[in-house]
């Protein structure tokens, strides 16, 4: 069964974390945990200021040859009755985001503040702002049932992380 479009929305806005899987030419696909927030009819993915490799981002790399991306958020549980998953499929742009050049940067910090309270500490970016902008084009969801949609509906409360 798929999950309803009010369904859809909240986890959007709540769901902590999704798998970002991008194509890479003449390599596996890459896919990689990341974080996000729905703001500005887009979903937004920070390059943070979480410690990374030191060499440049192949997620970057692989979205400026093939911006085509999904995004997959799903629950997994012992109880597979209450199994669910989210896909989004769309288009994803890197944005070397300044207030002059993206007028809802502020709108945008708000949102990835609000939903993660971690980058009180953590910075919001690495180094100057740099967001993946992603455009949802479709969606797909699946989940196994009633208790599986009363999972998804109560989705996104800090305890299932």
């Amino acid at each position: 069964m798929r999950l309803p479009d009010d369904t859809v929305a909240r986890l959007l806005e709540s769901w902590p974390v999704a798998r970002l899987g991008v194509t890479r030419a003449g390599r596996a696909p890459l896919v990689l945990p990341v974080v996000f927030a729905s703001a500005v009819g887009a979903l937004w993915s920070p390059i943070d200021g979480k410690p990374k490799s030191g060499a440049a981002l192949a997620r970057l790399a692989a979205l400026r040859a093939a911006p085509a991306v999904s995004l997959l958020l799903d629950h997994y549980d012992a109880e597979w009755r209450r199994l669910w998953w989210l896909r989004v499929e769309g288009a994803a742009s890197i944005l070397a985001a300044r207030a002059e050049t993206l007028p809802a940067l502020a709108g945008v910090e708000a949102a990835l503040r609000r939903k993660y309270p971690q980058y009180a500490s953590t910075p919001l970016f690495a180094e100057d702002p740099t967001l993946l902008r992603i455009v949802p084009e479709r969606t797909a969801s699946w989940c196994a049932g009633d208790a599986a949609l009363a999972a998804a509906q109560g989705a996104g409360k800090r305890e299932e992380l």
